[in-house]
């Protein structure tokens, strides 16, 4: 009787030890599994152990509760390494096969299915949004509002383009930040919990842009609008195209709206910091959408997405490589320069910008940041370097000119310890510290 009741337990840590051994059979035979080293890499062997080190030392301080960091130069890993633990409540720890919500570095990989469908010509830079959600034909603008949260509204100037959807002038809002009644009604519709993405853009549709169009960059629920546009374009589900058109592709199995029921064990949960405790805590999930363990969650190409550092790098090695990996061809060598190229004029308001954007030397390309002027932008990044974050942490950047990239993978949201160190700021400034000559 004891034995009986055990087995359900036993038999789905024997499934969970199974799925874990597929995912690393498959993954075995696709870059990146191992490390080529430092000086292989370019970079000098205490250079990057002081990186690991610096690295270890934010998890070691409950900066953050685990991470998996990875470091590549001329195609080759100097360093591929993993700390701390994956979930704080079980103490599970983190390892390179962990599974990370990305949240907003999803937007690229939305970029490069949007450069997909450029390229075969499906829609151009110039189109109007409307040409391909006709539910846009007739937007208003707020003009202005009053401290009652009532809008004088003003018809379009003209219809906002798809290169402006691209580059987030088109006036779109996003209800992530701002107290204005559009980002309040984007709220209390609850645009970011949509059923799905026929119900985001109709709840879109019904609510005002925020600026003329080319008026004002503001961070927005185009990238969620781009999905939609995919579908349209295509017939197909916006995760089915990614599936077939990206992921299998590229080898990305790891990489979709939702986790899987035989991955839970890899997924890693979000912390912040519990200032009466003095320690880290694990955030419950949201209990206002869908869960992450639900496939049937909208498919948010603005944030929705969940991967490994595995899929993710090869992502990341496909774009250094001007569209191709392992002798598949995603993008055209031109197209991945039109994706990673600053698309601002210098016209616009930035007066909502974030993530750097606007600053001196930054700008925004497709679908995320860019560096075109690293003197500008003190940093000691190429030109051209092109990144972007997630909300619970994650962040890339990619240094076509050294033929660089970082990937740092973390969960992180909310309140951070008193003192934590910018581990973004100190891994890039170790990265280029380490370069040989």
């Amino acid at each position: 009787m004891q034995l009986t009741l055990r087995l359900p337990a036993l038999n789905q840590l024997i499934c969970l030890s199974m799925a874990a051994i597929v995912t690393g059979l498959a993954h075995a035979q696709s870059w990146p599994q191992h490390e080529a080293g430092a000086e292989a890499a370019g970079f000098s062997e205490a250079g990057i152990e002081r990186l690991d080190d610096a690295m270890r030392e934010v998890v070691a301080n409950q900066d953050v509760a685990g991470m998996v960091w990875m470091l590549g130069k001329d195609g080759q890993i100097a360093t591929y390494e993993s700390a701390g633990i994956a979930r704080i409540n079980d103490q599970a720890p983190m390892s390179k096969d962990s599974l990370f919500r990305i949240y907003s570095m999803s937007k690229p990989v939305t970029g490069v299915a949007m450069m997909m469908l450029w390229e075969d010509g499906l829609w151009d830079f110039d189109d109007p949004i409307s040409k391909h959600v006709p539910q846009f034909s007739n937007l208003k603008v707020m003009a202005d509002y009053d401290g009652d949260g009532n809008m004088e509204l003003e018809p379009l100037e003209r219809q906002p383009t798809m290169r402006e959807l691209m580059s987030n002038t088109a006036g779109f809002a996003y209800g992530l930040m701002g107290d204005d009644p559009v980002n309040q009604a984007f709220r209390d519709q609850a645009v970011l919990a949509s059923s799905d993405l026929d119900d985001l853009v109709e709840k879109v549709a019904g609510t005002p842009l925020l600026a003329q169009p080319g008026e004002q960059w503001y961070y927005s629920i185009g990238m969620d609008i781009q999905g939609y546009i995919v579908e349209q374009l295509t017939g197909m589900s916006y995760g089915e195209y990614l599936r077939q058109h990206l992921f299998e592709p590229l080898d990305m199995m790891d990489t979709r709206f939702y986790v899987k029921a035989e991955d839970r064990e890899r997924f890693a949960e979000v912390h912040y910091w519990d200032s009466e405790a003095e320690s880290l805590a694990q955030q419950p999930h949201r209990t206002d959408r869908p869960s992450y363990l639900d496939p049937n969650r909208l498919e948010s190409g603005g944030g929705g997405m969940v991967s490994s550092a595995h899929d993710y790098a090869r992502f990341i090695q496909m774009l250094i490589n001007q569209g191709e990996l392992d002798g598949t061809r995603i993008l055209a060598p031109e197209t991945v320069r039109i994706l990673s190229t600053n698309s601002l004029t210098g016209d616009e308001d930035m007066s909502y910008a974030i993530g750097g954007i606007g600053d001196a030397g930054v700008g925004w390309s497709v679908d995320m940041g860019v560096i075109y002027d690293p003197v500008a932008a003190d940093s000691p990044q190429g030109p051209g370097t092109y990144f972007w974050a997630g909300a619970a942490g994650t962040w890339f950047w990619i240094d076509p000119v050294n033929d660089i990239f970082w990937l740092g993978m973390i969960q992180a949201q909310g309140a951070t310890r008193p003192g934590a160190a910018d581990m973004r700021t100190t891994a890039r400034d170790i990265i280029y510290e380490s370069l040989r000559d």
